[in-house]
């Protein structure tokens, strides 16, 4: 009787403890830097519309609605229509009255595997043939059903488009499924990061992972494709997600907060930032000694009076018409961070799914540097801006001792010059490496400068996004997500 009801309390407490467990706080991680963390990873080839490509469009209309178990090749329309204009932004108007079907050729540009989603709104209601093969099928309150299709260069290929409603036009657009580098080509064509797909094959969507972006990259979902700068592009918060929401027993929030094209010594300079003197040497050689601004100062710098150093004040900062340049050190640095803390402010309302749950900061991502690189000044000053940086994130998100992850990179491979001074700054923080004893085991440096893409087989010849590759991106995103869980299992 004893052993029973010990059983029973023993069950009853591991019951209370996972149900304690469940609601946990969600455990929200803060994305920040530029460009390569707001997302310009390629998922495909980007849609366009189609156009020249098609030769001799005809529209035949054929009486009543539209019957599936009726042969229109074999029946006689009661209309026909060559099309001035089958695609574009200006298309032949359809006169309607029955269903419409259009016949033409289709040469591709080039080589490769296709995509096609004929019609824009009402007529995407159709079912397209192409080679006498079904490519796409949506009917009326379905999912379309896409078949890629191989295609020659120039090569006219016979294709029918069947609309399945009134609301047709000749608006439609393709993308290529194979090009060297996207993630489609990667994952699809060549079966790589596998866990991407569901058991349908098409692009999963975590359940427990939601991403959120501020500023820019402002999607607001599950993690999936898609979260990156635009609905074909991704940065590392897909392989860095699916890394981390696989290590939490928690629900995960990705918020990132981040802007291309800026610098850590002007844009992001973080608050407490102090003025600061520097030598600087313009293309002619030439010397000059600066006042380097301090944070919500303006410009980034002036020069210093001899016998003022830094307390010489700045001039006027004004654009070609006399007005005041509304910008100053650390803009970058508030629109973010406000922007975030704005989204956790009103977190139940934001994020109803998880009302009442509460949240805690589990860490920081910055991934950032390449701006920093143009200048031997604001390079050489880098790793004291990002020993700043670390301390004003914490401060401002009330997480003291909350894992920080920087990354090397960010479009450059760090091997010389500035990009090397960059690049050491951003290790010279690890926790590890003992110089900021405060930052053991809760700093955390990735060198990803070893992930570098191969230009030839990347969407674009674009070294400072590397090269758009899409599988680059993932890497750099898991990278970071393996070292962030080596950091939280140690805690």
């Amino acid at each position: 009787m004893m052993k029973c009801s010990c059983l029973f309390l023993f069950a009853w407490i591991a019951g209370y403890s996972f149900s304690a467990a469940a609601e946990k706080p969600v455990k929200v991680y803060i994305l920040s830097g530029q460009s390569n963390m707001v997302g310009i990873g390629q998922v495909d080839g980007g849609a366009s519309r189609w156009g020249a490509e098609i030769d001799k469009p005809v529209l035949s209309v054929y009486e009543g609605a539209y019957d599936a178990s009726l042969d229109y090749d074999a029946a006689k329309p009661i209309k026909t229509l060559p099309l001035e204009s089958y695609g574009g932004v200006k298309p032949t108007e359809f006169p309607g009255g029955g269903v419409q079907i259009v016949r033409g050729t289709f040469a591709a540009k080039e080589t490769g595997i296709y995509q096609f989603n004929p019609g824009y709104g009402d007529s995407e209601h159709n079912i397209m043939l192409m080679n006498g093969q079904e490519i796409y099928r949506k009917e009326v309150g379905k999912e379309p059903i896409h078949h890629s299709i191989k295609l020659t260069a120039g090569e006219k290929v016979p294709f029918k488009v069947t609309y399945l409603t009134a609301n047709a036009n000749g608006l439609g657009f393709y993308k290529r499924m194979d090009i060297p580098g996207t993630l489609t080509t990667l994952v699809k064509q060549e079966g790589k990061f596998p866990y991407l797909l569901d058991k349908n094959g098409n692009w999963a969507s975590r359940d427990d992972v939601w991403y959120k972006g501020v500023v820019t990259a402002t999607g607001n979902k599950w993690l999936s494709i898609g979260c990156g700068a635009g609905a074909s592009q991704i940065g590392p918060e897909l392989g860095f997600g699916f890394k981390i929401g696989d290590f939490h027993e928690e629900p995960v929030l990705l918020l990132k907060a981040s802007q291309g094209n800026r610098s850590l010594a002007w844009d992001f300079l973080p608050p407490g930032s102090e003025r600061s003197l520097a030598e600087v040497v313009d293309k002619s050689g030439n010397k000059t000694m600066k006042v380097i601004a301090g944070y919500k100062e303006k410009p980034d710098m002036w020069d210093a009076d001899p016998a003022k150093g830094l307390a010489t004040e700045p001039p006027a900062w004004l654009d070609k018409t006399g007005k005041p340049i509304d910008w100053y050190a650390g803009k970058q640095y508030d629109d973010c961070v406000n922007a975030a803390k704005d989204v956790l402010a009103n977190f139940d309302a934001n994020f109803p799914h998880w009302k009442g749950r509460g949240y805690e900061i589990a860490g920081f991502v910055w991934f950032q540097g390449h701006k920093d690189t143009g200048s031997e000044v604001t390079a050489k000053r880098y790793e004291h801006n990002l020993v700043n940086l670390i301390k004003a994130l914490r401060k401002d998100f009330k997480a003291s001792s909350a894992p920080f992850l920087v990354s090397t990179g960010c479009g450059n491979p760090g091997r010389e010059g500035n990009d090397l001074t960059v690049a050491e700054a951003q290790l010279a923080v690890d926790g590890g490496k003992g110089k900021y004893p405060e930052f053991k085991g809760n700093v955390k440096s990735v060198d990803i400068r070893h992930i570098w893409p191969d230009p030839k087989n990347s969407p674009k010849d674009q070294s400072f996004h590397y090269h758009q590759n899409g599988g680059t991106y993932m890497e750099i995103g898991e990278a970071f997500g393996k070292a962030m869980i080596e950091m939280q299992s140690s805690k």
